[in-house]
């Protein structure tokens, strides 16, 4: 995307309309708690058991044998932590109405979440995936390295209606993706998919930005470790889809034991109370840190969602490690989606298991850094930005008037 562009933020008046009719706001600050009020109680209840004691082993039998057929959420009270908890399934309430879709599947991890996802279609006999890159660095692993038995055909957004075959399980596009920010038109993917379910890992623009299902996607991914989460203190992943598919999911979990933790589910549906508002703050922050980036002529290119986003990648003339070593309030970590803001040298880190001639070929070049924008005061976070960059060039504008400039 071309640096010179000025982007902004959504409004804050965008409003999604939820399936119940609540704006979206309302939908983070109320799913998967509108029982408690009636139950005496305002916090969600953490449960932590992992079993449940039944007295009806005859009806047990018959709520397994259901699930093994169907993978439906069993009826009555729990049978074991491995099928389900109803701390977790709180939260996947929340997030299912958040992403417009009918359930959603909570896993360990996003990585948990997107080899479940690829189980269920080879179990099929559906093993063949198309992916657009780039993608985040390790699900570009799993599907290269065929780990899970799936063959992957890369190609370009244009190319995926060509890139089908009759075994073609599933297309998999990141949108805005890791680390280039490139956006897919998912519509339009989405009809070139036809009948092939076509997942997309929304974790960077998460539902306050964009929901993929209105625009044909069946399945959404998130590593909810980021913003679903937002705190750096969770590790999660999970899967918004029709129920069909999420029974599939859940008999997957079940099977393989890549079960959500009840106080992660619980720190996961308090993050979403705040993500509107986290999101909106840290998308402000992060415009106007591209904007002053795009004007500095230590910067040779800014990448910056035409969706906004609180993801900022930008490519450097001198180099990348210096400004990784001279940040002091930035921290210089992997991951994203905290409070806190976190820089990356994804050639080095995050996507340094690529292939080295793929993560070029896919624009993640040497010379990239990626940075997640927090919280903070966005001048604080100038001053450290700058004082990394290194010494300015002789006779180089101010980024505050390069800013005002392109505005």
């Amino acid at each position: 995307m071309d640096s010179a562009r000025t982007h902004t933020s959504p409004p804050d008046d965008v409003r999604f309309t939820a399936p119940a009719g609540r704006a979206l706001a309302t939908e983070a600050v109320h799913a998967g708690r509108d029982d408690l009020a009636a139950q005496g109680l305002h916090a969600p209840p953490i449960d932590l058991s992992t079993t449940y004691p039944s007295y009806d082993s005859r009806g047990e039998a018959a709520r397994i044998d259901a699930f093994a057929a169907t993978g439906a959420e069993p009826d009555g009270p729990p049978v074991y932590g491995r099928l389900g908890n109803p701390t977790v399934a709180r939260f996947e309430t929340a997030l299912a109405r958040l992403e417009g879709t009918e359930a959603a599947v909570a896993f360990a991890s996003g990585m948990a979440a997107l080899s479940a996802v690829l189980l269920v279609r080879g179990s099929m006999g559906l093993r063949h995936v198309v992916a657009v890159r780039p993608l985040y660095g390790c699900s570009d692993h799993l599907l290269t390295a065929g780990l899970l038995g799936s063959e992957v055909t890369w190609t370009d957004p244009a190319g995926v209606a060509d890139a089908l075959r009759p075994d073609t399980g599933l297309v998999l596009v990141e949108s805005p993706a890791n680390p280039t920010l490139a956006e897919v038109d998912l519509r339009a993917v989405a009809h070139a998919c036809g009948s092939v379910p076509l997942l997309v890992d929304n974790t960077f623009a998460t539902p306050v930005l964009q929901r993929p299902a209105e625009h044909g996607a069946r399945l959404v991914l998130h590593s909810a470790t980021k913003y679903l989460g937002g705190h750096g203190d969770v590790l999660a992943g999970v899967v918004a889809c029709d129920e069909e598919f999420a029974g599939r999911l859940r008999q997957v979990r079940f099977a393989t034991g890549g079960v959500l933790h009840p106080l992660a589910g619980y720190l996961l549906l308090r993050g979403l109370s705040t993500l509107p508002v986290r999101v909106r703050a840290a998308s402000a922050n992060a415009a106007d840190l591209a904007g002053r980036l795009a004007a500095d002529p230590r910067v040779a290119r800014v990448h910056y969602p035409r969706i906004g986003g609180a993801m900022v990648s930008f490519e450097v003339h001198d180099d990348p490690h210096a400004v990784i070593a001279g940040v002091r309030l930035i921290t210089p970590a992997v991951s994203l989606g905290s409070v806190d803001t976190l820089i990356q040298h994804p050639a080095s880190i995050s996507h340094r298991i690529v292939d080295a001639d793929d993560r070029r070929g896919a624009g993640v070049g040497d010379r990239l850094l990626r940075l997640s924008v927090g919280l903070e005061d966005v001048d604080d976070l100038w001053a450290d930005l700058d004082r990394a960059l290194g010494e300015r060039a002789a006779g180089a504008v101010p980024p505050r008037e390069a800013l005002s400039r392109a505005d």
